[in-house]
């Protein structure tokens, strides 16, 4: 009896949990980056790594906006599911309406994945370093501050997402 043979699209892995991609995507990346971090030194390895890392996100945050076929704030806060799921993030929204979107993460179980695997200080890199070129790829004028994040020992991540005209 032959097996069946099942080919995975990009919709698939976009539908995947997000926290599931990170802790995949660590169990290869960070040995790796480790070894670079050995040849050429902490510093270096670590910015090669930030940089492309927000290069792959600024790419994805666009393709997000084409297969949504919109870049407002709702349609992006409507295709950011995955980014939530399996707990992944406990948050208290403090404001959302068309042009802003205020919330603080207040429970980070990617922060929790990463201090498992021993890769704390890498997490930052894979995965809060992605969060301000996503939503710029998604759409140019679409800004977030953030000042403080769980990765890097805070009570709190704030996140505080604004539409801001092109002017």
């Amino acid at each position: 009896m032959a097996e069946e043979s099942r080919t995975f699209t990009d919709a698939d892995i976009d539908s995947m949990p997000v926290l599931v991609r990170r802790r995949i995507e660590a169990m290869v990346l960070g040995p790796m980056i480790r070894a670079f971090q050995n040849e050429f030194g902490v510093e270096q390895a670590n910015k090669v790594a930030q940089e492309v890392i927000e290069k792959v996100a600024l790419g994805q945050g666009a393709a997000m906006a084409e297969r949504a076929g919109a870049n407002d704030l709702t349609t992006y806060l409507a295709n950011k599911g995955a980014w939530a799921a399996n707990n992944a993030l406990e948050i208290e929204v403090l404001e959302l309406d068309e042009n802003r979107y205020d919330y603080n993460v207040t429970r980070c179980r990617y922060a929790e994945m990463y201090r498992e695997l021993g890769m704390q200080d890498l997490g930052f890199i894979f995965s809060c370093g992605r969060d301000f070129n996503f939503p710029a790829g998604f759409n140019k004028n679409m800004k977030l501050t953030r000042t403080q994040t769980i990765m890097q020992g805070n009570a709190i991540c704030n996140f505080r997402y604004a539409m801001q005209d092109e002017g």
